[in-house]
């Protein structure tokens, strides 16, 4: 509301009042002391989800750890051990059989992490930084449970017993070993997080493009029509008049 007052037959400046926002203005902001209630922000419970969902493929990996384990078990080339009463020895010493446990072993990694990564994008789509946290911890926690229990279940690792046990020239088999530990049991979770940023990179969705109010340069056309135009047709010229005409008809005067 704007008011005038008329003071000693002048008017003085128009008095405004402060304005005053609307209850319902979604850009107001909210009063003193006030706060969002527990468990109403929407945000906050979806980042409770996402932490719940990685927690949950951590275990999940962790546990399938022990497939992998069983699987290294039964596909690792065994490496064969004689003993003549004094000494052990590699029956087969140019043999590759040591280092095709690690082989194996890698190879099943990489394979469990390309189908771990590959089964979360398809549970969920949108990824999250949780969800590669807990592929990523889950493949590293499965891989070790899988290194410490294919070695359990393996041959003892009482090497010397074990020949006594079998006697002066039978062959018998050396432990399971990983002899680049690191290598193996880091190539689950690289593999995992790996293939599923790429996954969300290329199929992942995307965010909406934004929406722009009015066309650009549709605001520098007069509202009339073309730009420099007056409302009434003739482009520099008054309604009413001829061009190098004065208002009532005649010719400008030219002093005489």
């Amino acid at each position: 509301m704007i008011a005038a007052a008329w003071h000693d037959g002048t008017v003085t400046a128009p008095l405004t009042p402060p304005h005053q926002p609307q209850p319902n203005d979604p850009w107001q902001a909210p009063p003193s002391g006030s706060h969002v209630l527990p468990g109403k922000d929407p945000d906050a419970r979806e980042r409770r989800t996402e932490l719940l969902q990685g927690a949950l493929v951590a275990v999940v990996l962790t546990v399938a750890g022990v497939a992998l384990g069983l699987l290294w078990l039964w596909l690792a080339p065994r490496v064969p051990l004689v003993s003549d009463d004094t000494t052990v020895f590699l029956k087969n010493s140019e043999g590759e059989e040591a280092i095709g446990a690690d082989g194996t072993f890698v190879l099943l990694a990489l394979a469990f992490g390309l189908v771990s990564a590959v089964a979360v994008f398809l549970l969920r789509r949108r990824g999250g930084i949780p969800l590669v946290v807990g592929l990523a911890l889950g493949g590293l926690l499965g891989s070790l449970l899988a290194w410490g229990l294919g070695t359990w279940l393996g041959p003892t690792s009482d090497v010397v017993a074990h020949a006594k046990e079998v006697g002066k020239g039978v062959t018998f088999d050396a432990p399971l070993k990983l002899h680049a530990v690191g290598a193996a049991v880091l190539a689950w979770p690289i593999a995992a997080t790996a293939v599923h940023l790429g996954l969300t990179a290329l199929f992942g969705p995307r965010d909406p493009e934004p929406e722009w109010m009015s066309p650009y340069g549709a605001q520098d056309a007069a509202p009339g029509g073309a730009s420099g135009q007056t409302p009434g047709g003739a482009e520099g010229a008054a309604p009413g008049s001829a061009e190098g005409q004065a208002p009532g008809g005649g010719r400008p005067s030219d002093g005489s």
